[in-house]
């Protein structure tokens, strides 16, 4: 799978490591405009909107296909975002392996 295919398509599946790689690369994005804003107001500001706008999509598609991998649907991302209950989606996405062989999904990433 190709870099744009990666961070822009919300088809396929990815393995951890792939996942975790490419949002450890996204990070200095989110976190360089947010320190940016920080030295300068004093508060989240433009540059942190501006990075959160430049990584909203890669991140999806990540999300989106960590969750194929476990042969979950892509809604299942939104399970990240209740509280408490978020911890789930962490764990699954980040720490579980995916469902062995293909699945109706794709094929498996680790072959």
């Amino acid at each position: 799978m190709s870099v744009q295919q990666i961070l822009f398509s919300l088809e396929g599946r990815i393995k951890r490591s792939t996942f975790w790689g490419y949002l450890i690369l996204l990070l200095p994005i989110y976190g360089g405009g947010y320190l940016m804003d920080l030295s300068l107001t004093g508060q989240a500001g433009k540059f942190y909107l501006i990075g959160f706008l430049i990584c909203f999509w890669p991140t999806l598609a990540l999300n989106v296909k960590r969750c194929h991998d476990r042969n979950r649907s892509g809604w299942f991302y939104l399970v990240a975002f209740i509280p408490i209950i978020g911890i789930w989606y962490l764990i699954e996405a980040g720490f579980l392996k995916g469902t062995e062989s293909d699945n109706r999904f794709g094929p498996d990433p680790l072959k």
